[in-house]
């Protein structure tokens, strides 16, 4: 997939890697110079966060030198990593403080990752945030060679809602690096909740905000306590929360009511947190990703013209706007952080 503009014939021979590290397992991929991924598959490993953040790194340069040998390229080809990873983390990947839900090891509050990755393996590495590196990766796929040209917006939802802002072609990171938190926007609940239901409440201590109600973990504490009251009987209601939330999904595939009513209203929440940014960023692209992603045609299809229908544009953005949902979810970390680091080298950073 051409992504860039091609580089000089002269200097086509090197290579960029990119990891996406995760809470249990590490992604990696290799892209070209002239914008070709070597490979089309996860190539996964242990990424050993829990053990704290030496064996981490150590894994990472492994999983570095596993896919350069799955490819068959040499590492003195290898021109820059890009890494992403879960935050909360700074532009420059420096995990938060205060620690992360991935990150629960104590010598990880403040460990520099992205830099401690370039000391190990002696090679420069670009640090994204994993919702910004598979929002990338999401808006050069939709837009092409016109990428750089183009805007998106894009909300993952997992077990929290990640996302990011791409305008032209880059990602918006901010002063702090915490630009594209779209989980935490608050969006208007007027009309969205239904008759008696309680106001949802963020892990992030936030009420009200969009991933209080797009998310797994919004399945699982805000919205199906509620709908379980309404469905009484109801298979789910024999189950423990954790397990319940984690089937929601499934039946909504097979149109159980109680939830399509609870996906109905993540996609309103998701739609009026899209209205918000077309009136900030005004993009023209809306992408939408994560389990919804994972399902079939029909669900996911009926899911994205939900979140269509309850995004409120004006004609003029109408006539510009597309809606689309993330291609290849699994690998979109790896490909995003590859195509950043390509970027900068290019860039001649």
């Amino acid at each position: 997939m051409s992504v860039e503009p091609p580089v000089p014939p002269s200097d086509r021979d090197w290579v960029v890697v990119g990891l996406d590290n995760g809470g249990t397992t590490n992604n990696a991929t290799v892209l070209t110079a002239d914008g070709r991924f070597l490979v089309d598959c996860l190539v996964e490993s242990p990424s050993r966060v829990s053990e704290g953040p030496t064996v981490a790194v150590d894994a990472l340069a492994e999983a570095m030198r596993a896919v350069l040998a799955r490819t068959g390229v040499p590492e003195d080809r290898v021109r820059a990593i890009g890494l992403d990873s879960p935050g909360p983390a700074s532009a420059d990947g420096v995990i938060s403080a205060v620690g992360a839900t991935n990150f629960g090891h104590p010598d990880w509050r403040g460990f520099d990752f992205r830099g401690e990755l370039e000391k190990r393996t002696g090679i420069p590495v670009f640090y994204q945030n994993d919702g910004n590196a598979a929002a990338l990766y999401a808006h050069h796929v939709l837009f092409g060679a016109d990428a750089a040209a183009r805007s998106s917006v894009a909300a993952i939802v997992g077990t929290g809602l990640g996302g990011g802002v791409v305008i032209g072609g880059e990602v918006v990171k901010g002063a702090a690096g915490m630009a594209g938190e779209l989980g935490h926007v608050h969006i208007p609940l007027d009309g969205l909740l239904a008759e008696g239901q309680p106001v949802p409440r963020c892990n992030c201590g936030f009420v009200g905000d969009a991933e209080s109600i797009a998310s797994l973990t919004a399945i699982e504490k805000n919205l199906l306590p509620y709908w379980l009251g309404r469905f009484p009987g109801h298979e789910l209601a024999a189950l423990p929360l954790p397990a319940a939330a984690k089937m929601v999904r499934g039946l909504g595939e097979r149109g159980d009511p109680l939830a399509l009513a609870i996906f109905r209203q993540q996609a309103q929440a998701i739609g009026r947190l899209f209205t918000i940014l077309a009136n900030v960023v005004d993009p023209h692209g809306y992408l939408v990703g994560g389990g919804v992603v994972q399902t079939s045609q029909e669900f996911r299809e009926w899911f994205l013209s939900e979140v269509r229908t309850h995004t409120t544009l004006r004609p003029e953005q109408r006539q510009t706007a597309t809606f689309a949902l993330t291609p290849d979810l699994d690998m979109a970390g790896a490909r995003g952080a590859a195509l950043a680091a390509r970027a900068a080298v290019l860039a001649g950073r």
